[in-house]
């Protein structure tokens, strides 16, 4: 597991939308409110929504950005 600063170091030049649009893309939403069980994946998701939680949530950022950095098709 990486620790805090690994992940931050590893998501360096990020944006949390473009960390978002990756991941609808390579999992779209279902598996995405499967993999991470918060409402905004699951009850008619869009970017703008999931942004908003995310900004505000730091555990389900945390989760989102522990997924991103996943190697696809882990998990």
């Amino acid at each position: 597991m990486m620790n805090q600063k690994n992940t931050q170091l590893s998501l360096q030049g990020m944006t949390l939308e473009a960390i978002l649009n990756d991941l609808v893309a390579a999992y779209g939403w279902e598996e995405m409110g499967r993999r991470i069980d918060i409402r905004c994946f699951t009850h008619d998701p869009s970017i703008k929504s999931s942004l908003t939680f995310l900004r505000k949530t730091p555990w389900a950022r945390a989760k989102v950005e522990e997924l991103y950095l996943q190697p696809r098709g882990a998990g």
